[in-house]
């Protein structure tokens, strides 16, 4: 199980867990099926993945307008 780095919650990377047979994950990670919107961290990279509400929360702030004063 992964840990989003800004929650902490935990759930399941296909780029980062292994399937449920210890292998690596043969499926894509369900991030692919949302747009991009933050860079994809690198292998000696400190930056971890988020998870679903936190990656969507992102997105959703992303796409809407900035606030009037």
């Amino acid at each position: 199980m992964s840990t989003c780095e800004r929650c902490g919650a935990t759930f399941h990377c296909a780029m980062a867990d292994a399937g449920p047979d210890g292998k690596a994950d043969p499926t894509p990670c369900w991030c692919t099926a949302l747009p991009p919107a933050v860079p994809v961290p690198g292998a000696n990279s400190a930056v971890g993945c988020w998870c679903p509400a936190c990656l969507k929360a992102h997105i959703a702030a992303q796409a809407s307008p900035p606030a009037r004063c």
